[in-house]
């Protein structure tokens, strides 16, 4: 009797396209390479020493410290302007939280598998990977504070590397792979662009700005 032919997702696809060789390649090169460089994963990595620094540097690219403290200045602030860079900040914020949490709930990438669940609070978009919100949220923030604060030019450098070391620190503690950070820092300087064409003001939003 004739044998019962094979599922196809069984059968050996002896003709992949060139499109899917090259991303099979190119997914087997970034969780490789994010593993290789994920040295603070735990305490007993390559550089577990370092992972109590890396994780106060984690705290200071989350969204709730960023959250807070614009809230707090926005309410004490006495100054127009300072109100309206202020609001917008947190627009921003908010913006980058509602789309980072959407494109993790669509793509649904897991978290790298040598990745620790210690994380400074989560929710349950969390357990995805893809984007990473950290880099999303330390470009967009570059951005805006070189765009909106007069500061020396030793304090914009500073500002540059904090959102570089933010983003290196991901790959670091495990929690993220390199395309996670990368598509992240590409997502958050574009999301500049639409807070900026969005921009509140008195003009724009009179009711926002009787409120505050």
């Amino acid at each position: 009797s004739a044998a019962a032919p094979l599922p196809e997702e069984d059968c050996m696809k002896l003709n992949p396209s060139f499109l899917g060789i090259a991303l099979s390649s190119l997914l087997a090169i970034d969780l490789w390479a994010s593993k290789r460089l994920g040295v603070c994963a735990g305490e007993n990595s390559a550089w577990g020493s370092a992972r109590p620094l890396m994780k106060v540097i984690e705290v200071s690219g989350h969204g709730i410290p960023w959250l807070l403290g614009t809230f707090c200045g926005l309410c004490q602030s006495d100054s127009s302007a300072a109100r309206e860079v202020l609001l917008n900040l947190l627009f921003a914020l908010l913006l980058d939280l509602v789309l980072v949490a959407v494109v993790k709930g669509l793509v649904k990438r897991r978290r790298p598998t040598h990745n620790k669940m210690d994380m400074f609070v989560t929710i349950s978009v969390d357990k995805y990977s893809f984007p990473s919100g950290h880099a999303t949220r330390a470009a967009l923030v570059c951005r805006f504070l070189l765009r909106h604060l007069v500061l020396a030019v030793p304090l914009r450098v500073l500002v540059v590397l904090w959102a570089l070391i933010v983003s290196i620190s991901r790959v670091m503690l495990g929690r993220h792979n390199m395309t996670d950070v990368l598509f992240g820092l590409v997502l958050g300087y574009a999301l500049y662009s639409v807070v900026e064409y969005c921009w509140l003001s008195p003009l724009s939003a009179p009711a926002l700005f009787a409120h505050w």
